[in-house]
Order: structure tokens, then C-alpha cells, then sequence
């Protein structure tokens, strides 16, 4: 393999046995393949390459065959069909607690997952101190995994996969279960991986850290690779399907309002951030009269850099009409001595034509990649119109007689 090639899939496919007789089911379990015609293929027919240094973001609905794909990379599952090659070191952060016996102790977990990593025990008691100091555990240390909550086992795992330097690091979605401060520092940690020039597969459902983070995006559909390329154009692609799919289901429905708590400030927790309000200064507009004037409180932990507000305008059937942030813009929030802020969004003359629309407000960290907070639904208004205008918006135009 070309020793810039960090990972390379070919034709790779997974089939689970679903049936048929036992003894040709238990011979093709213990041979590590199926049947086709007695199982259900999670994954097949994938082909990728991946180079040292890429981060691949991967996309697709429950049940597509994301997770069982990193998990044949990984190595936690034999391929049905095809070939998988991996240069170097593999760390895989995937079903929560995955790895960890659960009536052994932190520190006893420890030592086994970084042992099943590669490192030996010399190098294990050199790093277990750095180890339990970024996972901030240290009280619970020696009590069995069984008593951890889920925030506590993905600060540990994570914890351990960063400090056996992995050469390609692998996440399922585990870090959305961590508290706000250890999220933070989780992706400070993932962008020094980055910069280090390690391989990165990262699979979430949230289309904008996969934007923000990743080189290439892929798209995984019923277990067949649908789509790969510059993560905007497979992301777009991927949220056009699910709105298809969503109208086609529901009658274009919309979701219900969640409204963040109206605060009138105070500190945010350490490490982390919180909307405080979402305002509008009116709930009904006329097309290209009136102008949108959004107010966003939050409050952050002053002590971290100054944070980004970004909002989305969405259809009532949930489609992005449009999106912005300061960070886009060139916006730095100001905040006081508690870090509390306020920031105000202004559309004049709202180019939007008739129907009902919502926002989205998000607080996130000064690179726009870490959520500290969101309010989905946090307005709704109304937008009337006096021409005969189809679609969503008004373009700027000129018409002439040539």
C-alpha cells in the first residue's frame, strides 16, 4: 500500500446471518463470512481511500451502515467480503463504553484499553496520570465503570484513545454525550490531532461540525457508499434526501417550538456557554418593506475567547432558507466581566416572500465548530406579501426592453 495511504476499503462488505440451517450458520460465523441468501447485508460493495492526514466526515440515516463501516476499520469486525488495509496505530471511540469491562475500576479499564491500543504497561503507568487529569475523574478512578454515568465513560475512553497516540482516530458520535467544558476541550484536542497531521473518520449526525471539521464527507445509503466528495456538496446533497423524505412522511408538518429559558444573565458554567434569549422584534413582516431584527443574549464562561452566535432561517417544513454568524461576518461579541453579551442580527427590507418561517440560534466556540448551546424553533414569524411573487425570496433584478 502507498505509504501515504492511511486506510483503503475495496469492495468491502459486511452480511449478518439471518437464518437458514444452524450448522451452515455456525460454520459461516466461525469462517467470519455469511450467506447472502440467509442474512442482511449492513454493508457492501465500499470502496475508499483514504490518504495520511485526511479528516472524513461520514453521513447517513440510522441504520445506514456508518457504524458497522468504522467498526470494520477498526478492526472489531471481520468483513463478509472484500479487503481492508490500515496504516498504523487505530484508536476508535464508538458505542458508549465500548472496551471497558464494567466491574473493573477506571484505573484498571485504563491499563486494559490502552493495552489493547499497543502500549505496554511501562507506557500505560508513564501516561496514566495525564490520562485521568484531562478525563477529570479523578474521585471516581477506582469505582467500578458499572457506577459511571454516560458523561463520565466517554471522558475516560476519549481520554485514553488521545493518549496512546493513535495514527488514525475514530468516532461514532460518542462525544455528543459529554458535558459542555469536557466537549470543548475534546475538540481543542481533536484540532491538535488534525494539525499533527493524523487521520480522522468522524461520524455525526450534525451537518455543520462534518462541514467545519472534515476534508472529504461520505455518504452511506442502506450500506452502499451513495456519494463522496468536498463535505458542502455530499452534506447538501444528504439534507436535500432527508427533506424529501420528511415532506413525503409528514405533509410537510413542522416541528414543535423549543424555546431557550428567558434568563436575565449570570455567569455560564466554566468552559462553556448558554443562549439567554431569543427575540424578535416583531412576529409579522412584509416582503422587501419590513426589516428582521433578531436580539441573541448568551452569557460564557469569561475566561474562554470570545464566543460566535450564528441563527438559521428555516421553512415551516424545515427546509435552511439561510444561515449567517458573526464569525461569517466578522463580528467579535462583546461581553462584560460575567460574560454575559448580546448581540442583534438586522435584515433590512426582509427579502423573503410569503409564508411562515423559524429560526435556529446557535452559541458556539470561537471557530464556529463546538455548540455550546442551541435553541431550535426559537421564533416563528410571518412574512405577507404584496406582489404575486412565487418561491422563498426576492432577487435583486433589472428588466429592460432590448
Amino acid at each position: 500500500m502507498n505509504s501515504d495511504i492511511a486506510i483503503r476499503l475495496q469492495n468491502v462488505g459486511k452480511c449478518y446471518g439471518a437464518g437458514g440451517h444452524p450448522v451452515r450458520h455456525m460454520i459461516d460465523l466461525l469462517r467470519g463470512r455469511a450467506s447472502a441468501a440467509e442474512g442482511f447485508w449492513a454493508v457492501r460493495g465500499v470502496s475508499l481511500q483514504i490518504w495520511r492526514g485526511e479528516a472524513i466526515g461520514i453521513v447517513g440515516h440510522n441504520g445506514a451502515g456508518k457504524s458497522t463501516l468504522l467498526q470494520l476499520v477498526a478492526g472489531t469486525l471481520r468483513p463478509t467480503e472484500g479487503s481492508i488495509a490500515v496504516a498504523g496505530r487505530v484508536t476508535a471511540l464508538l458505542e458508549l463504553g465500548a472496551g471497558f469491562n464494567p466491574e473493573f475500576s477506571g484505573r484498571e479499564n485504563v491499563f486494559l484499553a490502552a493495552a489493547m491500543s499497543g502500549l505496554s504497561r511501562e507506557e500505560i503507568a508513564q501516561r496514566f496520570d495525564a490520562i485521568v487529569a484531562f478525563s477529570g475523574i479523578e474521585e471516581f478512578i477506582e469505582r467500578p465503570v458499572k457506577t459511571y454515568s454516560s458523561g463520565m465513560l466517554v471522558r475516560l475512553a476519549f481520554s485514553v484513545a488521545m493518549h496512546v497516540d493513535p495514527d488514525v482516530l475514530i468516532i461514532d458520535e460518542a462525544l455528543s454525550v459529554g458535558d459542555g467544558e469536557f466537549a470543548r476541550r475534546s475538540f481543542d484536542r481533536i484540532m491538535q490531532f488534525r494539525e499533527a497531521g493524523r487521520t480522522l473518520l468522524f461520524c455525526s449526525h450534525s451537518l455543520y461540525q462534518i462541514e467545519a471539521l472534515c476534508d472529504r464527507a461520505v455518504w452511506l445509503d442502506h450500506g452502499q457508499l451513495r456519494l463522496e466528495g468536498p463535505p458542502a456538496e455530499v452534506t447538501m446533497a444528504y439534507d436535500a434526501a432527508l427533506n424529501a423524505k420528511a415532506r413525503a412522511q409528514t405533509g410537510a408538518a413542522a416541528a414543535p417550538i423549543q424555546r431557550p429559558a428567558e434568563t436575565t444573565g449570570g455567569s455560564a458554567q466554566r468552559g462553556s456557554g448558554r443562549l439567554t434569549s431569543v427575540k424578535l422584534n416583531a412576529e409579522e413582516f412584509t416582503s422587501t418593506e419590513s426589516d428582521l431584527t433578531i436580539d441573541v443574549g448568551f452569557a460564557s464562561d469569561p475566561e474562554l475567547p470570545d464566543p460566535s452566535v450564528a441563527i438559521c432561517v428555516l421553512t415551516a417544513d424545515g427546509r435552511t432558507v439561510t444561515s449567517t454568524s458573526t464569525l461569517v461576518d466578522g463580528v467579535v461579541p462583546r461581553r462584560d466581566s460575567l460574560g454575559n453579551g448580546r448581540v442583534r442580527l438586522t435584515i433590512p427590507k426582509l427579502p423573503l416572500l410569503k409564508g411562515v418561517y423559524s429560526l435556529e440560534a446557535y452559541l458556539m466556540c470561537e471557530r464556529g465548530l463546538h455548540i455550546y448551546d442551541y435553541a431550535l424553533g426559537a421564533a416563528r414569524f410571518t412574512v405577507r406579501q404584496l406582489g404575486l411573487e412565487l418561491g422563498l425570496f426576492v432577487l435583486p433584478r433589472r428588466w429592460e426592453s432590448v
